[in-house]
């Protein structure tokens, strides 16, 4: 699998080698190329960006923030990201990285494409790439994925986007599972609901940091395909100029955290979709605590607080089959579906591996 990316040429508008490879569409002037880390991230976010502002994709990168995500990922931003242009302008992008998920790996692409380009096959060339790439990692046995366990190509995309599941179907991809934003209005009614007795919600302080981190962590261990997290990624979510602490609940028993619910404001995302919007990014109670009302009572704290700030939305990502049933309890205090994404997952064959 590695020959059909290795054929490389020079990029004639830039110092990165350009990259060939089979089923690139006849776009003129159409050239591929590996990222450039000391000179690409603002085109990257101004692409990302535009497309997911056609989109309506509530997601709107910084330069800060995307650097941070990537370089704390399990990827080479240098050579797991492909860049398409025309005349020196970003029509298309690809990047993976890899994760455990439970009993599973999952190498996870992402691929995005101008408006403008789409349906002339750069899509699937794109996808293609991403495919050969992975593959071309595992094939030498060194890589640090290279497990028994079986590896699973992954990527969430939106079903209702015209042609995504005629592609995702060509290429042997299928859904296993979907996901979904859920927003409510601030200004409806907002329950005023107690702490568990025992419990008391008391300002985050850095030394608090590792400790309701890892509290989180375990208590996502209960979701489907968990991932397994890595001190960089505790490192990420801190540095991330986005996190504020100040607007976390975190619920204790003593010395010990019983649940959380890390609520984050994205300024620029609230500006390019005229929203005043705060996101509940995790919402999570460990085991002794559970069944007892403690995330109800964290989302409504969030809820009364954020509201007093003057914000006007909530919103919120859920598994549509959530183990613990938090759907449900979403929409018991007033969240609703707004829009839903399927994962697409394909198995990888590498040998060596388990079925």
């Amino acid at each position: 699998m590695k020959e059909r990316q290795t054929l490389q040429r020079q990029d004639p508008g830039g110092s990165a080698p350009g990259v060939e490879f089979p089923h690139l569409p006849g776009i003129p002037d159409l050239v591929t190329r590996h990222f450039d880390p000391a000179a690409d991230y603002p085109a990257v976010v101004d692409f990302l960006v535009a497309v997911n502002t056609h989109d309506v994709l509530e997601s709107i990168p910084t330069i800060a923030s995307l650097r941070i995500e990537w370089e704390s990922m399990a990827m080479d931003p240098a050579t797991d990201v492909l860049v398409a242009e025309v005349d020196g302008e970003m029509v298309g992008l690809a990047h993976h990285d890899w994760r455990q998920r439970g009993a599973r790996i999952f190498h996870h692409m992402n691929v995005a494409v101008g408006p403008a380009f789409r349906h002339r096959g750069l899509g699937r060339a794109l996808v293609d790439w991403t495919e050969a790439a992975v593959a071309a990692s595992l094939a030498g046995g060194d890589h640090p994925a290279a497990t028994t366990l079986p590896h699973i190509l992954s990527a969430w995309a939106a079903p209702s986007t015209p042609g995504v599941d005629a592609l995702a179907a060509r290429m042997g991809y299928a859904i296993e599972s979907y996901g979904m934003m859920m927003v409510r209005a601030l200004a409806d009614p907002i329950p005023d609901l107690a702490l568990p007795d025992g419990l008391e919600v008391r300002p985050v302080r850095p030394e608090d940091h590792r400790r309701i981190w890892d509290a989180d962590t375990e208590a996502f261990r209960d979701h489907r395909n968990p991932a397994e997290r890595t001190d960089a990624d505790f490192v990420a979510a801190f540095a991330d100029p986005d996190t504020d602490t100040s607007l976390w609940q975190v619920a204790w028993d003593g010395d010990e955290v019983a649940g959380s619910v890390m609520n984050t404001i994205y300024p620029e995302e609230n500006a390019q979709f005229g929203v005043r919007r705060v996101w509940l990014d995790h919402i999570t109670v460990r085991r002794p605590w559970r069944r007892r009302g403690l995330a109800s009572a964290l989302i409504s704290r969030s809820l009364r607080t954020l509201q007093q700030m003057g914000l006007e939305q909530a919103a919120l990502g859920a598994d549509t089959e959530n183990l613990s049933g938090a759907v449900k309890l979403y929409e018991s205090l007033g969240f609703r579906q707004h829009h839903v994404h399927a994962n697409y997952v394909k198995p990888i064959e590498v040998p060596g591996t388990k079925p």
